[in-house]
């Protein structure tokens, strides 16, 4: 029996956590609430878990245990991920100044996460993934790592098999949770490895291989255009700083605000982890070394990693007083955004939820003071919100946009002549609530959602999760959910076709929405989006 985790052991449990999920990833998507084919948490959970495994390093329990919560914090994908990522930021945070820990240890590091968890989210909802590892946690026991382990497994099946009773929409829709589903399958994981059955190896050999250095990229006269990613844990060290429980981190922080560029910067514990892009990386690791010793630390020569023009063009621009990103699946919806004034478009939405990460990245390109951000989607609002927690060079401002209308109507509202950035927020939101959005998409199983009988094969019309209607066609389940929502009542609809949608059969839609409501103007774009047949904007 196990008495100890190590730093290998507690490597080897996220590889077979992320191992477990990958194999019932799309098992734990078809897990969705909506019978239409969107659902994606096991890719977003898996994703986050993986970037942590790609993330480990370190020595010690409480450098490796930190190395992968910073993995995941900045891989985290839709709300799943989220809180996953901040679970295990909890569980490290219990590790903090421990080489290894003991079965008491790690079971008050568990309670770390279970705490840290239900603080990801402003208000946490039981029958969720915060529930099944909140109880899975609270009836665990034992006196070795396998026996806690499995007790907590047990319980965390049971708390999944209650969740429908907690939560009336999965009760409604006949699914359990998909998120404590993906976590019990992450844990099973772990308990593989701790028993020495499983210890991830096939996760690592799929990670995505990286792309070859081209050294010839820069030869004896190539001047230092980008500088270099620096990349570091940093502990905190009692003989340099005194007591490190009440050592001020931001002395640290400013200085590498003011020597560098695409800052990212948090502490968990006595660990300072630090991205930045500098020309001069021995002086910041010099400076900094004043506080602390390095517990890993990546130098990458920029010119190298992106010497390709276009990520060239993605170089920081000088800083401007306000920027926008926003979120858009399908090359017509991106065209869209950046028409409206958008500074950087991610591309990604439902099914190809963005990282963290690829919102940080997007924040350094704009470069603004102040950037204005619009998920467009409700599984996306968390994830902005953590990138934004991270980021330090620019107050961002996360718009809650939960689908790409409102979002769109808004961005093309803002009025960036105005010296008040809390007056633009305002009236980002205010533009939001005029805007209804309806979606339109093939049912994959049959279901009865908001007195709405859905057939599989059919398509439905819905608005945010509120089921409209459900036709033969995607252009009959257009019209109905227009009727019920009053396009009478609104002076402009705007009509994005997605891919696989011919543009003839679009134009009729559009042809028949004219002659529905005469006096509204119907405007058809070819949206190119994947899963929605239509999004449909009233104005």
């Amino acid at each position: 029996m196990t008495s100890t985790l190590t730093s290998d052991l507690f490597a080897r449990m996220i590889r077979a956590g992320a191992s477990s999920l990958n194999r019932d990833r799309k098992v734990i998507n078809d897990l969705n609430v909506f019978p239409i084919p969107d659902g994606d948490t096991g890719d977003n959970m898996f994703m986050t878990i993986r970037s942590g495994a790609d993330s480990i390093s370190g020595s010690t329990l409480c450098a490796t245990s930190s190395a992968v919560s910073g993995g995941m914090l900045l891989g985290a994908r839709g709300n799943s991920g989220v809180i996953l990522s901040r679970i295990f930021a909890g569980i490290s945070a219990g590790f903090s100044n421990l080489d290894t820990a003991s079965i008491e240890d790690f079971k008050k590091a568990m309670r770390g996460g279970v705490a840290e968890s239900y603080k990801a989210v402003m208000t946490p909802v039981e029958g969720t993934m915060l529930t099944v590892f909140r109880e899975g946690v609270e009836n665990a026991s034992g006196d070795s790592f396998e026996d806690y382990l499995q007790s907590m497994v047990d319980a965390m099946e049971v708390s999944l098999d209650n969740t429908p009773e907690l939560l009336a929409v999965l009760k409604e829709a006949g699914v359990v949770d998909s998120g404590g589903a993906g976590l019990i399958c992450i844990f099973k994981g772990i308990l593989s490895a701790v028993k020495g059955e499983d210890d991830g190896a096939d996760v690592t050999e799929s990670r995505m291989k990286k792309s070859s250095v081209n050294l010839d990229s820069f030869g004896p006269d190539t001047p230092l255009e980008f500088g270099y990613c620096t990349e570091f844990l940093l502990r905190l060290q009692t003989a340099k700083v005194g007591d490190p429980s009440v050592f001020d981190e931001s002395v640290i922080r400013d200085y590498i605000t003011s020597a560098g560029e695409s800052v990212v910067f948090f502490r968990d514990g006595t660990i300072i982890k630090v991205h930045v892009h500098t020309k001069t990386p021995g002086d910041i690791i010099s400076h900094v070394q004043q506080w602390g010793e390095f517990l890993t630390l990546k130098i990458e020569n920029m010119t190298l990693q992106h010497s390709d023009a276009s990520i060239k063009n993605n170089y920081p621009k000088p800083q401007q007083k306000y920027a926008s990103v926003a979120v858009a699946c399908g090359e017509g919806m991106v065209k869209a955004f950046r028409d409206a004034g958008v500074n950087c478009v991610i591309e990604g939405g439902q099914t190809m939820n963005p990282s963290a990460q690829d919102f940080i990245k997007a924040f350094d390109e704009v470069n603004a003071k102040t950037v204005f951000v619009f998920p467009n989607n409700s599984n996306i609002i968390l994830t902005a919100r953590q990138a934004a927690g991270l980021y330090s060079k620019s107050k961002v401002v996360v718009l809650p946009s939960k689908d790409p209308g409102a979002g769109y109507v808004a961005a093309a509202s803002l009025d960036f002549s105005s010296n008040d950035a809390e007056g633009i927020e305002r009236a980002a939101i205010e533009a939001m609530e005029g805007v209804s959005t309806i979606s339109v998409s093939k049912a994959i199983r049959d279901a009865s959602q908001d007195g709405v009988i859905v057939r599989e094969g059919k398509y439905v019309s819905f608005k945010h999760k509120g089921m409209i209607a459900c036709c033969d066609t995607p252009e009959q389940a257009a019209l109905a959910a227009c009727e019920k929502e009053g396009m009478a009542d609104h002076e402009v609809v705007l009509v994005f076709y997605g891919e696989g949608v011919d543009a003839s059969v679009a134009g009729a839609l559009q042809t028949a929405l004219e002659k529905a409501c005469p006096r509204t103007e119907i405007m058809l774009a070819d949206g190119g989006q994947k899963v929605y047949e239509y999004i449909i904007v009233l104005c």
